[in-house]
């Protein structure tokens, strides 16, 4: 935001006619460029909640985790890669960008990708408590003197999945088809019949985008949200 400068008072002038001192006019408030770093169309419908113009770049980057990689490290290395990446095609520009990993009982959950991979998962998890960890980066490369900065936040969620049947997650897969979704259920529809409870200090970042942590990442990069 351009900040108002101050200037002293001018002087009275002593002369056969009166002079009146211009307003000044407050100047414009700079909204800065937002770029939303996915494809995911659930984090796009999220951002739309804050009300702020941005454009979206898909980044194209290798979401493989590393041997022995931590699943907390995974998520947070993939989200700064996913923002570089797309601050590369749009200089200029705050870049958002997020990750997601389950883990149960340590190990990874991916994206099952089809629904056989799907029932398995949702096989091993039913009556399970799952760990989501949620990523998010903000990388700032606003200014062209300066090096990007970046905030980095993880964010986890704890789900306990209902102890269902095969039946009935056979017939929710079926219903729902969240094929590409870590744990194979949708908590935004119909997959969150299939979960028992959630436990976590960002509602929306079992969706992908925790939105509580973004704001605060967007108010500490100058970004207002009630401009009227």
């Amino acid at each position: 935001m351009t900040s108002l400068q101050s200037f002293p008072p001018s002087p009275i002038i002593q002369s056969s006619f009166s002079y009146t001192e211009p307003a000044l006019t407050p100047s414009p408030v700079l909204t800065p460029r937002l770029v939303l770093g996915s494809s995911s169309i659930y984090r796009k419908e999220l951002l739309t909640r804050l009300r702020l113009p941005f454009d979206v770049i898909v980044p194209n980057i290798d979401e493989t985790a590393f041997t022995g990689e931590a699943p907390e490290a995974t998520a947070l290395r993939l989200a700064q890669e996913k923002a570089v990446a797309v601050a590369l095609i749009a200089p200029g520009a705050l870049i958002i960008a997020s990750d997601q990993v389950a883990t149960l009982d340590g190990a990874q959950i991916g994206k099952p990708g089809n629904h056989r991979n799907a029932l398995l998962q949702l096989q091993k998890m039913r009556g399970r408590r799952v760990v989501f960890h949620s990523a998010l980066c903000l990388l700032d490369a606003r200014s062209p003197l300066a090096a990007p900065t970046v905030q980095l936040e993880n964010i986890q969620t704890f789900v306990t999945f209902r102890d269902l049947p095969d039946a009935e997650l056979d017939a929710y897969l079926r219903l729902e088809q969240p094929y590409d979704c870590a744990g194979s259920a949708k908590n935004e529809g119909l997959g969150i019949a299939i979960l028992e409870k959630i436990e976590s200090t960002d509602p929306t970042a079992l969706t992908g985008l925790p939105l509580i942590a973004l704001t605060g990442m967007l108010r500490r990069a100058g970004v207002g949200f009630f401009h009227t």
